[in-house]
């Protein structure tokens, strides 16, 4: 089922055409409708499917590729936000509600990667990385814990929201960038030296350089939103950062840090995430509705296998 588009793509500077970035379906493509808040949206090659999170509904869902079809992948799911894998396949999920970050191991079983920091409990992991060393990298705003609908309503006991760094084989959880309003979120560049984290209230993408000892430097500004606020973040494989800017709809910047274009996507564009059996497929979680669109361009590729 496709939503009706007058025009997806809205070309802003000529690297944008040129780059092939609009070459792609005309339309939107509505996937699945009647989330109460979607995001996190991501493709598991191995099972050719999409899983994403409905937060207030406290559940993981699932869209089959093969046949189009949605069911529930988990719930409760301890009102999930962001979902990655590790190099072995495995799902990361950021728990807002439990304040957590865990791996779903391949027969199901929950494993915990992490949940506090210095004995204290993180506020609401939003979004996470894996690198290629296996470290799993995550944002930990207090989105979660400001209200009962996206978790459930806590005082914070860091008194911060900071980035963190989780050894999956140690649990050792390490604080690696701070000074955040509203960390969301974040990315590596395809060549890991850099690490990319969207600041949901300060609206603006910072940007870091990715030490060999997995320290940070760096944090400047990379660019501004200019409509809506920068939720999470994608790299193509030619090296533009695509955005989602929840009311701004997905933005794509050049390296340079040019604005290029924009989909245009109706409803607050939450997240994004390339996949399909090329990646450029890009699925887009919308307010209440999960979407794709067949792109010109491919994400980057996945980490290699353990």
């Amino acid at each position: 089922m496709f939503d009706a588009q007058p025009s997806l793509y809205e070309i802003l500077d000529d690297r944008f055409r040129t780059g092939r970035c609009h070459a792609g379906d005309s339309r939107l493509e509505l996937l699945h409708d009647g989330c109460r808040w979607a995001e996190g949206p991501l493709y598991v090659p191995a099972g050719r499917y999409t899983v994403w999170s409905d937060i207030p509904n406290d559940r993981l869902l699932r869209w089959d590729e093969t046949t189009g079809e949605v069911g529930v992948f988990r719930a409760p799911a301890g009102h999930p936000n962001g979902n990655t894998l590790d190099r072995e396949g495995r799902l990361i999920t950021c728990e807002q509600g439990n304040r957590r970050v865990t791996r779903t191991e391949h027969d199901g079983t929950l494993t915990v990667l992490a949940d506090r920091f210095r004995g204290k409990r993180l506020n609401s992991p939003n979004d996470a990385a894996v690198k290629s060393d296996g470290s799993v990298w995550f944002s930990d705003p207090d989105f979660g814990i400001a209200g009962d609908y996206e978790g459930h309503r806590a005082d914070s006991e860091i008194g911060a929201c900071n980035v963190y760094r989780a050894d999956p084989d140690s649990a050792r959880v390490r604080l690696v960038a701070d000074g955040f309003s509203g960390p969301n979120g974040l990315v590596f560049s395809p060549d890991e030296t850099r690490l990319y984290v969207s600041d949901s209230r300060a609206n603006h993408i910072r940007v870091f350089d990715v030490r060999e000892d997995g320290t940070l430097s760096g944090g400047e500004v990379f660019v501004t939103c200019g409509s809506g606020n920068f939720d999470n973040i994608r790299f193509d494989d030619g090296g533009r950062l695509w955005a989602a800017a929840l009311a701004g709809g997905v933005h794509c910047y050049d390296p340079d840090g040019t604005l290029l274009g924009r989909l245009r996507v109706p409803g607050v564009v939450a997240n994004i995430r390339f996949g399909g059996a090329k990646r450029n497929r890009l699925f887009i979680a919308a307010d209440t509705a999960l979407y794709s669109v067949v792109m010109g361009v491919t994400g980057t590729p996945p980490l290699p296998a353990r």
